[in-house]
This record gives C-alpha cells, structure tokens and sequence, in this order.
C-alpha cells in the first residue's frame, strides 16, 4: 500500500518538474525574441501563425499590418459642375470671365445656342428638353453632341472655331489647342488673334475637357430650372446652379439698346406666351406702331414683350429657391449683377468659395479693373472695363416712364423678391442720389 502512494507521488512529481521545465523553455524563447527584435510603443505585439489548413487562412506578415495603420490616401478629387442660369443682358458675359479666365476651370459659352439655330423657329419653351440634353452630354465631356446641332452644312465636321464664342474661349485659344495665349496668365482674349488660331477636331477639345476638375457652362436659352433637376439629382454629375440675375429694368433697356442682335431669340421668347393668359396690352403701344425712322418699329415692341415670358420664368424659379427641394438645397446661390460690380472682390469670393474655387491675386485685380472703367459701354456683346455706378443707373436715363411701368408690371414679383424697388414717378426715377435696392429675400 505504501509502495503504490510512493509511486502516484513520484509521479506527480515528475509531472510538475516536466510542466515548470516548459514554462521555462517558452519563457526563454520569449526573452531570446523581445531581445532580438527592437520593439515600438505604438506597434501591437507580434501575432503568433497559426498552423495552416484550408478553412484558416495565414496572419499578415508583419509589414503588411503595419500598413493598416497608416493615414488612408485621399479619395480622388470630385468634378465640380457648374451652370450659369441666367437672361439676356444680366451682365453674364463679364460674369462667365471669372470663370473663362481661371486656369482650373474649363468653360463654355452658350453652347445651347447651337440648338436654338438649329431647331428655328422652335418657341423658347420647346427647346427646353433638347437644351438638357445638350448639357448632359457637356458635362460628361461629350462633345460630339455639338455635331447634331451643326449648321454649317452636309458633310462638314464641327471644329473648335466653329463652337459659339470660340473666338473669346481661352481655352480654345491657348496651348495646346493654340500657341496664341496661355491659360495660366489672366488676361482678354482678343477674338481677332484666337479667330487666326488652326481650327482643331472637336476631339482634341474633348480631350482638354477631362484634364479639368472644374467645368462651368454659362447660358440664357433655359427657363425653368426645374428643368436642371435631373442632371442636379444624377449623382454621377452633382450639378450646383448659379443664378445671376439682374434689375428687369436695366434687362430692358439693354435689350432695346441692343435689339437688332437680339430680335431672333426675342421672337422665339415672345411665342412661348401661354395664350391662355388674359394680359394688358403694352402700355407704351407706339413703339410697335413707330416709323423705322426712330430706330424703334416691332423690334422694340418685342425686346419688350419678351420680358414678360423672361420674369414669369423668373418668379417660378425665384418660388423653388424660397422653398427648396432637396435637390436644389445647398447647390443654388443668387448673385446679383449690381452686387458684382458694387464690391467684385467680395462677390467673386462668394462664388469661388460656393464651387471650391481658390481666388488668386490675379483674379481679384481682374474682377476689380473690369468694374473700373471710365464709362458704361455703348457696344453691345463686347465685354470691357465698365463704371460699376453707371452700369447700375443707366437704365433710369434710357427709359421712358412709360416703359419703366410696363417692365414693372410684367416683373414685380421677382423684383420683390430681389430687392428692386419700384418707383413711383418720374420725379423719382431721375433722382439717382435714390437708391432703388435693398436686400433681397434670398
């Protein structure tokens, strides 16, 4: 009996001596490795491989975790898209230099143009959904959809010059396209000098086109913005609008200065007219009725008229702001023309900073000289130094009362919405030590 509780000891014994003698061993083992290899505060401890088998793949080596810690790359920049939505005469030649003149920014001018020359003598709002889907393509940088819009006859492809206001695109007219500016230095584009540039295939502008991360479009051919809302919801585009928008009265004006340019679109705006609507009549009716003469005759007549399709686009695009969707939130900001040339540099920092733009020294002194001029130009369609205090007032000196009280009734909803004043007489209107703006309600 004795013997046999000698042996379980023994035993027991020697089991205890076999499990501290492994303890030991991986003791040892572990100090041999911490020695070895240089250990860091911030590393987690080495993980043990497991025996491999097809159900359980191997651990990372040590290099790989070690990569799961550092700072995750920056995911690609996002195209920023953008759409000038604005009228006839709003100042947006001058507005779309900011934009032509900065060397991140592809841009286009008026392409929708195209479409209107082409479908004539289509309504305004008719060519509203062709005008789309022009955009669409653009901003893909599909250009090729300028080539079903082309009307410079059977058999003749598109070129860079032909692309409406190519003469002045500064990215037409410097390198690579054309050795004749630089896209880098902000400056005029003179349209004689860019007009002897070689035409290039449409593709090699398409081409340009992807190399920008910001491409801007600028136009008075669309109406409703509603009509931007699919392209705004795509998410592939995630399109922002800039509404520029000016004083009806001084849109007036400029359209009767510059009628003869314009009679074209003005007939295509005035059909688009809902015939339903029960309208009073042109209060200053002469001006249909006047002798060539004067200068004046139908195309005064309907450099007015078409004001009256203009503001009621207007209003209804103005009521979508106060009230957004959620696809307008966040992606539409008004601008006000006399703003812009008030205080350019404090406006144009509104608009770089709504598109993720940066303003450059250079930009800032450009937007500064272009409202600096010494006068208010008499040349329609040219861009050029203005003199901001002129280019606000001189509607009240080139219109009749008469005139002024017709634009009014057609526009007086998206005036108060803008902060434009009405005036009451015409003692008022010629008394420019008034100011006729407050602050809008956008």
């Amino acid at each position: 009996m004795k013997g046999r509780k000698k042996r379980k000891l023994k035993a027991l014994v020697l089991c205890l001596g076999y499990v501290l003698l492994l303890l030991l061993t991986m003791l040892n083992l572990l100090d041999y490795k911490w020695h070895k290899e240089p250990q860091q505060c911030n590393e987690p401890p080495p993980a043990r491989r497991a025996p491999s088998s097809p159900q359980q793949p191997h651990f990372q080596p040590r290099s790989d975790i070690r990569s799961l810690y550092r700072a995750p790359a920056p995911p690609p920049r996002q195209r920023q898209l953008v759409y000038v939505f604005t009228t006839w005469r709003s100042g947006s030649s001058f507005f779309g230099e900011l934009f032509n003149q900065n060397p991140e920014v592809f841009f286009l001018y008026e392409p929708v143009w195209h479409v209107w020359q082409k479908l004539y003598p289509g309504d305004a709002v008719s060519l509203q959904g062709a005008a789309r889907d022009m955009l669409s393509s653009l901003y893909r940088c599909d250009l090729a959809i300028f080539q079903l819009y082309n009307t410079a006859g059977a058999g003749k492809n598109l070129t860079t010059l032909g692309i409406f206001g190519a003469a002045t695109n500064k990215v037409i007219c410097s390198s690579p396209l054309c050795p004749a500016y630089r896209k880098e230095v902000v400056g005029m584009v003179d349209d004689k000098v860019c007009k002897k540039c070689p035409p290039q295939r449409l593709s090699l502008l398409q081409d340009e086109c992807h190399k920008y991360h910001t491409l801007v479009i600028k136009g008075v051919r669309v109406f409703d913005l509603a009509m931007l809302a699919p392209l705004m919801q795509d998410p592939t585009l995630q399109l922002k609008v800039i509404h520029l928008v000016r004083d009806p009265r001084a849109v007036a004006s400029s359209r009767i200065k510059s009628r003869h340019g314009l009679i074209r679109e003005s007939l295509q705006v005035v059909r688009s007219r809902d015939p339903r609507i029960h309208r009073m009549p042109l209060l200053d009716a002469s001006h249909k009725l006047n002798s060539k003469k004067e200068g004046g005759g139908g195309s005064d007549y309907h450099a007015l008229g078409a004001m009256e399709v203009i503001c009621s686009s207007m209003a209804k695009t103005l009521q979508t702001a106060l009230r957004p969707p959620d696809w307008l939130r966040n992606n539409y900001l008004v601008v006000r023309y006399e703003d812009l040339v008030v205080d350019p540099i404090k406006t144009v920092r509104q608009v770089y900073g709504f598109v993720n733009l940066v303003v450059s020294p250079e930009m800032e002194k450009f937007a500064l000289n272009m409202t600096s001029g010494p006068g208010y130009s008499s040349k329609p369609f040219v861009v050029s130094a203005r003199n901001a205090t002129q280019a606000v007032s001189a509607w009240r000196t080139a219109l009749s009362f008469q005139q002024i009280k017709q634009i009014e009734e057609y526009c007086h909803q998206p005036m108060a919405v803008l902060g434009y004043e009405r005036v009451n007489n015409p003692e008022e209107v010629k008394d420019l030590s008034k100011t006729l703006l407050r602050k809008p309600r956008l």
